[in-house]
């Protein structure tokens, strides 16, 4: 039976043309499931990679303070109250850093600076490391390439220690006890947005056994390090840590800001605008 022009189209449109062969077919657009992007203001694109716990809020005052750019504000899926997404099993950091490489890659960002505190540090290095083509430029805020040394240790010897924490965040009396380190370290702002205990639990246990050391002569992208003193009878024996630490960069620049704790944007927000528009334009 000869088929008509009126029915082919019909018979067409009811299958949605699967039949016919080399017909295109637009993919769904990537959409990231390990963060979540918030795009703010216009010109020379920077990714802003919030710390442990924290919410993209944090950087709320510095987009305020530092205009002229366009701002990607990170929050990691398990932060600060969003679903734990892409990190609901398995490791979060390494994955983290694949996917915000995809990101950049998929949106067309052509090497873009990299702002990263704490946490967020770790992963602009392992984006600058892995990717060297991928990163304009990186700041890493009061982080050290091995995470345990903050804390007075290194990354080999807090391995057991790191996994009999992970035993103990298992536990409902672990997981209180936990909950309530984790209100401790959650800046001000996120209080009311509860982080999910086992993605930061196994993100702990992921930093304390990293180390970046090695890594560092593959970054050639510019490298800041801004660095918290909190302490003036300390301040000797913290340039030293962090110099030694960043010794095999490749040129790094240490920026030291006084007064200031681990959440250094605010705790001295004009220190840290000053040491970001210096990196912005060098």
């Amino acid at each position: 039976m000869r088929m008509n022009r009126r029915s082919f189209i019909l018979a067409g449109v009811a299958l949605g043309w699967t039949a016919l062969p080399g017909l295109a077919v637009a993919a769904p657009a990537w959409a990231p499931t390990r963060f979540s992007v918030e795009v703010r203001g216009s010109g020379p694109d920077v990714l802003l990679i919030p710390g442990l716990t924290a919410g993209r809020d944090v950087w709320n005052g510095t987009v305020a303070a530092v205009p002229g750019y366009r701002y990607h504000l990170l929050n990691v899926a398990g932060f600060a109250g969003e679903p734990a997404g892409g990190n609901r099993s398995g490791a979060v950091v390494g994955p983290l850093a694949d996917e915000i490489i995809r990101y950049i890659e998929t949106r067309g960002l052509r090497r873009p600076a990299i702002v990263g505190h704490s946490m967020g540090g770790i992963l602009a290095m392992m984006i600058a490391a892995r990717r060297p083509e991928l990163a304009g430029r990186i700041m890493v805020v009061d982080m050290l390439p091995q995470p345990a040394g903050l804390l007075g240790g290194t990354a080999a010897g807090w391995g057991p220690l790191t996994n009999s924490f992970r035993n103990m965040i298992e536990s409902p009396g672990g997981q209180r006890l936990f909950a309530n380190i984790m209100n401790a370290f959650t800046p001000p702002s996120s209080a009311n947005r509860r982080s999910d205990a086992d993605v930061v639990g196994r993100a702990m246990h992921e930093l304390a056994a990293t180390d970046m050391t090695p890594q560092l002569p593959r970054i050639r992208a510019p490298l800041t390090i801004v660095y918290a003193s909190p302490d003036p009878r300390a301040r000797a024996a913290i340039d030293r840590q962090f110099a030694a630490a960043y010794a095999p960069a490749r040129g790094a620049r240490l920026v030291r800001i006084d007064g200031a704790g681990h959440m250094v944007m605010l705790d001295q927000p004009s220190r840290f605008h000053t040491a970001l528009q210096r990196f912005l334009r060098p």
